[in-house]
């Protein structure tokens, strides 16, 4: 029994070790971003020091400020990607499935795929005003591309032996497509996924400059206007905690919807 934890602890070790290595890189950084503010190196009107940076972020808790603001800009960035991903998913399948459906849709979206979405906010505030839609319009554009390119590239590589094998026991159509197909593309989808939800908190820093009047991006432009640097950073931080968060929630489910895929990492 001791002889088997011996293992175990060794490679709990070894993960430890890891975190912590991870870890030095970043304080280091803190420690030495706080020495250059303390000597006067980086002045406060430039970049706040992350002492002062972490006074405001509680700040801002205590009045409830930046919870108010989150969770606009949570749910403009939920709603942006939920329509990107459901019209990314549905121009794959099109594309991906039928030759003619690729030829209808694929140079389209190649076309507008080439022109950066976000020269597009004029367009959008002609179009839709300066309310809720065209913020929601433009991290729904931005998140069509990534879903739409990995998923068809997950349909297409399906290895034609799986097809063919799938039609000799007898499978039809919509039988190999649900058995075959889409778990086959999974992979590509998760991974497009993972690259829309990045880009939709892009997106949303540009969408909430547009005259918005709350969200994480409102505050920042307000803390510009009054230079408020400890207010920008608290702002950026958020969105990059936004960020790693949703990408570990989409990884998890990554490894939750694959775990019939033998993975090459150990330990």
């Amino acid at each position: 029994m001791t002889d088997a934890l011996i293992p175990n602890q060794g490679n709990m070790l070894r993960k430890f070790a890891h975190s912590a290595g991870r870890a030095v890189t970043p304080i280091l950084i803190l420690v030495a971003w706080q020495i250059a503010s303390a000597t006067g190196l980086v002045p406060e009107r430039t970049l706040a020091s992350p002492l002062h940076v972490i006074g405001t972020f509680w700040t801002l808790i205590a009045d409830g400020e930046l919870q108010d603001n989150l969770l606009v800009s949570l749910r403009r960035a939920m709603e942006g990607l939920a329509i990107g991903v459901s019209f990314g998913t549905v121009f794959a399948l099109i594309s991906g499935l039928s030759r003619s459906g690729e030829a209808a849709v694929d140079a389209p979206l190649q076309i507008l795929r080439a022109i950066p979405f976000l020269a597009l906010v004029p367009l959008f505030i002609l179009w839709f005003g300066i309310g809720e839609t065209p913020k929601i319009a433009l991290v729904a554009l931005g998140t069509i591309y990534p879903v739409y390119l990995n998923l068809y590239a997950g349909i297409r590589g399906i290895d034609k032996k799986l097809l063919e094998a799938g039609a000799c026991f007898g499978l039809n159509h919509w039988q190999i497509l649900r058995h075959i197909v889409l778990p086959g593309a999974l992979p590509s989808f998760l991974v497009g996924l993972r690259y829309a939800v990045g880009i939709s908190w892009l997106s949303l820093v540009v969408a909430e400059q547009i005259n918005a009047s709350s969200g994480i991006g409102y505050l920042i432009m307000s803390a510009r206007d009054f230079m408020r640097t400890d207010i920008i950073v608290v702002g950026l931080i958020v969105y990059g905690l936004l960020g790693l968060l949703t990408d570990i929630l989409i990884r998890t489910l990554e490894h939750r919807a694959l775990a019939w895929r033998p993975s090459i990492l150990k330990g």
